[in-house]
């Protein structure tokens, strides 16, 4: 049979990509190495974090399962950074791990446009610069309109652990071969990246007496708007360090480390460093810190998050037993580094369907991202693209102010990057606009008429935001009395009122949030019956409705050069008033807008003011 999207990989990109595919209407075959390692989380047992929490919310908001699938095996929740303002508001949660895979591919085997097989895919089949379909190891073909690579760490694996070398793609895991030199013998330009893992340890071994204990929210809340499932019971993490001792004994490896010794050719993290990276790069400080992490609500595996390296089993051994809460800590398995192949994503269009071969898109790692969250949003895309370019309908392409993703693909495709790239807030311009409270708010409509959400799940939005805005002119309007404001206004130590105030005017102050006044009676009575998630985000507008306006105002500007479009066969060499770098580059990315055009690094303003004049504007 002729598939309409063949998935190439069952990680978290590729599970992305094949289920809002199968649930748009395309059949879909998903093509793994492994049926048991479907959406395995490879590295540490946790989704979100600062920026990564953002994205989470948004593939919700979007119709994906990321955050459904997080919050069915959670373990723990935190929102990070709550002492800064919103925008840097970043849920967080601890997994099981087993959970996270087999919910999975549970949901996955329920739609059933989705067929599985356990193979490894060695070629691609081309023809006339349109994929057709692939070709496995056991020679086996498969036909599709449209193929989405999401690789991982597979493609020429090699695994180090000190002077030892190994293949293969994950611990365990095969690596996979072919497809890099087949796409390069094709004019791709493919490169090598690195990441790594830390040493899993018995948790039967560690004295948690002597760690900091890291506990979970009070009152935890979860990723998914559609489906919320909050967690009754969480388990702690905690919290240790390295030493002067500990690092002595990483030095005096640094010679068997495949990270110095140039065994290693691939650029690993710059944000998630091993730990004798740090400790080479760092060498004034006397400690790192450590997260120890559980694996499961059943295993005594435990993660040790900051310690990932890739030095010879004994060293490892012999300096986490030297980290305070792990002396007589025995290891499960042994930290390592991994290299693989990954191809620059400036090679890519914005739908991420690559420009050289039609029908084609990458997803992942593959594209030069580290990360769960990362590859799951890109899967997302191209899994709805992949459908849409099937039906000849549009691309579907977020913009910088329309979510952390619309930046994260926009980030790749016109600069690309030479290093494993995460996302951060400080990568959006519009991160006040970007926020992950809303993320329903802002993407569940465009999801709507993609069709990747229900008619159900988009009237409770409908009623949020009904309810929000009811709250909002209720604050607005309405007043309290000093006698039954200034008991409360006393007790968290900010200034009493001599008369009758609006409730917004006493809400602005940054000594009161929502649940503070709603211990003021009259306020309790007026907005108790609302929801706490819309109650937060009637605050959040309120408090901060100025700079949300000066931002909405400056996209607003700039939305003007997003609709200058321009064709993509385009000949930039034509504009001799154009830099070189700037020919040279608009040429190789073929950007679709001023806008687009303007974000392309080695493109200065004054080339964007030449295009502006060119194109008659």
């Amino acid at each position: 049979m002729i598939y309409d999207l063949i998935v190439v990989g069952a990680g978290h990109a590729g599970c992305e990509a094949a289920n809002i595919a199968a649930k748009l209407g395309s059949k879909v075959l998903l093509v793994t190495m492994n049926m048991e390692t479907i959406a395995k989380m490879s590295c540490n047992p946790a989704i979100g974090g600062v920026a990564k929490g953002q994205i989470v919310r948004e593939i919700d908001a979007l119709g994906g399962l990321t955050g459904i699938v997080s919050d069915h095996s959670m373990m723990q929740f935190r929102m990070l950074n709550t002492s800064k303002g919103p925008a840097m508001w970043s849920p967080r949660s601890q997994n099981d791990r087993t959970l996270f895979s087999l919910r999975w591919r549970e949901l996955l085997e329920q739609n059933l446009n989705i067929d599985f097989v356990q193979d490894s895919v060695s070629q691609l089949i081309i023809e006339k610069n349109t994929v057709t379909g692939v070709e496995t190891t056991g020679g086996t073909t498969h036909s599709a309109k449209t193929v989405i690579l999401t690789s991982g760490t597979f493609m020429n694996g090699v695994i180090h652990i000190g002077k030892k070398q190994m293949t293969g793609g994950r611990m365990g895991d095969n690596a996979s071969y072919g497809i890099t030199e087949q796409l390069v013998s094709l004019g791709f330009e493919a490169g090598r990246m690195k990441t790594g893992t830390p040493p899993r340890v018995d948790g039967r071994t560690i004295n948690y007496s002597k760690l900091e204990e890291q506990k979970g929210d009070d009152n935890p809340k979860c990723f998914s708007f559609r489906k919320p499932t909050k967690i009754t019971r969480q388990h702690s993490c905690h919290i240790t360090y390295t030493n002067e001792e500990v690092h002595e004994t990483l030095r005096s490896a640094f010679a068997d480390s495949p990270l110095f010794n140039g065994s290693i050719q691939g650029v690993g993290p710059r944000y998630c460093p091993s730990v004798e990276d740090k400790v080479n790069r760092f060498a004034e400080r006397t400690r790192h810190q450590i997260f120890v992490e559980p694996e499961g609500w059943n295993t005594y595996e435990t993660y040790i998050n900051g310690f990932s390296t890739s030095l010879p089993q004994e060293i490892q051994y012999k300096a986490l037993r030297q980290i305070k809460g792990f002396e007589q800590a025995k290891i499960f398995r042994p930290g390592y580094a991994i290299e693989y192949d990954f191809f620059f994503p400036t090679q890519l269009n914005l739908n991420l369907e690559t420009k050289a071969i039609k029908n084609l898109f990458f997803a992942g790692q593959i594209n030069g991202t580290t990360g769960y969250e990362e590859a799951a949003c890109q899967g997302l895309m191209a899994g709805i693209n992949a459908h849409q370019t099937i039906v000849n309908k549009e691309p579907f392409i977020l913009k910088r102010s329309e979510a952390y993703i619309g930046v994260l693909i926009d980030d790749l495709v016109n600069k690309g990057t030479n290093e494993p790239y995460r996302m951060f807030t400080s990568r959006a311009e519009y991160r006040i606009l970007l926020r992950q409270d809303n993320a329903d708010l802002r993407l569940m409509p465009l999801a709507k008429k993609l069709g990747t959400i229900t008619s159900k799940e988009f009237d409770i939005l409908n009623q949020k935001q009904s309810n929000v805005e009811t709250i909002t002119k209720i604050i607005h309007k309405k007043t309290v009395t000093p006698k039954l404001a200034n008991p409360v206004l006393a007790k968290y130590n900010t200034a009493l009122i001599p008369q009758n105030y609006i409730i917004e005017k006493i809400l602005a102050r940054p000594q009161i949030n929502y649940k503070q006044l709603l211990e003021i009676p009259t306020v309790h009575q007026l907005l108790s019956k609302y929801d706490d998630d819309e109650l937060e985000q009637a605050e959040i507008q309120l408090k901060y409705k100025g700079y949300i306006q000066n931002e909405q105002e400056n996209v607003d500007k700039l939305t003007r050069l997003e609709n200058l479009t321009i064709k993509h066969d385009f000949d930039y060499q034509t504009i001799t008033s154009l830099s070189l770098e700037a020919r040279d580059k608009l040429n190789k990315i073929k950007p679709m807008s001023i806008g687009q055009a303007s974000r392309i690094s080695g493109v200065s303003p004054a080339d964007i003011s030449v295009l502006l004049v060119h194109f008659g504007r």
